[in-house]
């Protein structure tokens, strides 16, 4: 099973629904997320501010702001 990282802040409309979606493909897709809250790092801030929600496959940015269902996919072939 493969780990995704999920880059959100607190309160992000975005970033639930990304949640939300990924919940529901993980066990298809056989992944586990790992949710890190960009304001608990100033330099995860400073890097993703703009940017979030972001999913990363690895060191691989898949998507921001919202989920790209074939890119993760593509992503999760890849790997």
């Amino acid at each position: 099973m493969r780990t995704l990282t999920l880059y959100h802040r607190e309160g992000c409309h975005l970033c639930e629904q990304m949640a939300q979606v990924l919940a529901s493909l993980a066990t298809e897709l056989r992944f586990e997320v790992t949710r890190v809250d960009i304001d608990a790092d100033p330099a995860l801030r400073e890097r993703f501010n703009e940017k979030i929600p972001v999913l990363m496959v690895e060191d691989d940015v898949v998507c921001c702001h919202f989920l790209d269902e074939k890119a993760l996919r593509q992503a999760l072939t890849d790997g």
